[in-house]
């Protein structure tokens, strides 16, 4: 019995020296699986889940010089006495010197340096985007050929260092409206889905897909999340298939195999013992058959073929002004707290200027009450138009100017888009606005002239916001937007009929009167009101009837037809536009953090 037990004894002994050997050895093996993982020396890099062409960009013996005179706006030139056009020769200094690398599709590679180091200049000179500078020698290669922006936008994606993004959208929003407006023209919008949601699971944004983006303002996802949605808006319009494994040849899949597998084997012997139930597997589970389950799902997936050069095979205009307009309606009308603020900004001003002279239904206004009256209801609503749209256009400025340089869309499709999808909001303000004003002021009651006086009123508010779409593109700040505008719009107000008589007027301000929007919605206001109305004036015991007439041409207002004033404003209307578009298609739509 003794020796059966020390039989046993030994044995166990043996076999518990054995299983240690074992497990010293597993480990050993584990330790070298994760070295070679990690820390090899053959391929230090990161691969991602790429299958497209293999791209390789060189930059060899490249030396950069950046303008500094060209990072000072204009502006900031004047407020410093200094002439905008003059050139400093010593301004250029060199950032970026003898720099060489090369990295390939599906590398990680990571440029570190201080601020102010050139990190952002050499990706803006790899891009085309060297506004402040030049290349002074050395060359950027993209596949063996030089760099050129066509070659750039089929081969690099480039995510900005700041998010632009609009706020109001979600995240499959987002993705689905670029997904329309880069993937070719051929993809069904099946296929635009399945792109969008590949994306969003290589990202792990599935979470979060249904949340608003949001910004600095508005709650929306979290700040890494919203970076996430900027690359994924890189990714996207990306030619590759981010759904499978690189399949540029065999070894390289089988390689990757091989080290996924290995990985995900050490992780779960470590976390096998855990009650976690979200770490738990299945007897017969391992990571083989979960990579053949991944790859039978890709495999039985609609494929999507991608035939040569068809990152030319873009959506036409007419395809990116429906898909620009949906996106313009989409986000304007999620923005609820602005659209009631706005809504109640024009009513309450609307009450307010109503009832003040409300109360005059047996009693006719006064000729004065009625003047000011008429102007003030055209004048004072078209100023707080022109902040509201300078300030929006300024907020979505820097996203503007990164889709446009990127290629995204182009500037008709845009302008179209941003006049019409505003189109709505512009009708419910002025209707919130001009109605309750004008019946509870006791004017003219008939519907005629109701409709005519409507009709100014809505072409002299779309006047203003035509003028303010101008100032914002044209200035690259929001301050200089809203102060010239401001100057603009008091120069009409000086100048439109009621201050000072247009008569009295001398040379300068009455040029001015010519083309204010202001003087020409009064003037037709006035002759609706005026034209066909006898007024009453008291002179002790006796009254004088006084025709209308003689009041609007004692003022100077009868110079024109009536219809010359919707002709004048509606010409009006098109110059903004056209001066608004003219600054969208040739000036660059940068905003202050992009100086």
């Amino acid at each position: 019995m003794k020796e059966d037990i020390e039989t046993i004894s030994l044995d166990s002994a043996s076999w518990s020296q054995v299983a240690c050997k074992d497990v010293m050895t597993k480990a050993q093996n584990a330790e070298d699986a994760q070295d070679a993982i990690f820390c090899s020396e053959d391929d230090n890099s990161l691969y991602f889940t790429y299958s497209g062409k293999s791209n390789i960009l060189e930059v060899k013996e490249l030396n950069y010089q950046v303008n500094m005179a060209s990072q000072i706006t204009w502006y900031e030139n004047l407020a410093q006495m200094k002439m905008p056009w003059k050139s400093d020769p010593h301004s250029h200094v060199p950032i970026i010197q003898h720099l060489n690398l090369k990295v390939q599709s599906g590398q990680m590679l990571a440029i570190i340096g201080s601020t102010a180091g050139g990190k952002t200049s050499l990706l803006d000179v790899i891009t085309c985007r060297d506004h402040g500078g030049k290349v002074t020698t050395g060359q950027i290669m993209i596949n063996n050929k030089p760099c050129t922006p066509q070659l750039v936008k089929k081969c690099i994606a480039h995510v900005r260092q700041d998010d632009r993004l609009l706020p109001h959208l979600t995240v499959r929003e987002t993705l689905l409206f670029i997904a329309k407006l880069r993937l070719p023209k051929f993809f069904s919008d099946s296929q635009r889905k399945k792109r969008v949601e590949d994306v969003i699971a290589e990202l792990r944004l599935r979470q979060c897909a249904n949340t608003r983006v949001g910004n600095e303002y508005l709650r929306g996802v979290s700040g890494g999340e919203r970076r996430r949605v900027s690359i994924a808006v890189q990714l996207l319009w990306n030619p590759v298939d981010l759904t499978s494994i690189d399949k540029q040849t065999a070894e390289k899949e089988m390689e990757s195999r091989e080290r996924a597998n290995t990985l995900a084997n050490l992780f779960l012997e470590n976390v096998k013992d855990f009650d976690d139930f979200l770490w738990k597997t299945t007897e017969g589970d391992n990571v083989a058959n979960t990579l053949s389950k991944q790859r039978s799902h890709v495999n039985s997936a609609e494929a999507i073929n991608m035939p040569h050069h068809s990152c030319d095979q873009l959506p036409g205009a007419l395809k990116q002004f429906t898909i620009l307009l949906r996106r313009q309606v989409s986000n304007d009308f999620r923005d609820l707290p602005t659209l009631l603020i706005h809504g109640f900004e024009a009513l309450f001003m609307s009450l307010l200027i109503g009832f003040l002279y409300y109360g005059h239904e047996k009693t006719r206004l006064s000729i004065r009450d009625t003047t000011a009256l008429l102007y003030m209801i055209g004048a004072l609503i078209p100023f707080t138009v022109i902040l509201d749209v300078i300030a929006k256009c300024h907020s979505e400025r820097a996203m503007l100017y990164h889709d446009l340089e990127g290629g995204m869309y182009s500037v008709s499709p845009y302008f179209f888009a941003k006049i019409l999808g505003e189109l709505p909001e512009h009708c419910g303000f002025v209707i919130i606005y001009a109605v309750p004003i004008y019946w509870l002021s006791n004017l003219v009651p008939e519907v005629e002239h109701f409709l005519l006086n409507f009709l100014l009123v809505w072409l002299a508010v779309y006047s203003a916001r035509a003028m303010a779409l101008w100032m914002a593109a044209l200035l690259p700040t929001l301050q200089l937007a809203a102060f010239f505008g401001n100057v603009i719009f008091t120069a009409f107000y000086m100048s439109g009929g009621f201050v000072i008589s247009l008569k009295n007027l001398w040379t300068v301000p009455y040029w001015f009167s010519r083309i204010s929007f202001l003087r020409w919605n009064f003037q037709g206001m006035m002759q609706i009101q005026f034209t066909d109305t006898t007024y009453e004036m008291p002179f002790g015991n006796f009254s004088f009837q006084i025709p209308g007439k003689l009041v609007i041409q004692s003022m100077d207002l009868d110079s024109h037809p009536l219809y010359m004033s919707y002709i004048v404003l509606t010409s009006t209307i098109g110059t903004f536009l056209f001066l608004y578009y003219l600054c969208l298609r040739f000036i660059k739509q940068k905003s202050t953090q992009d100086w």
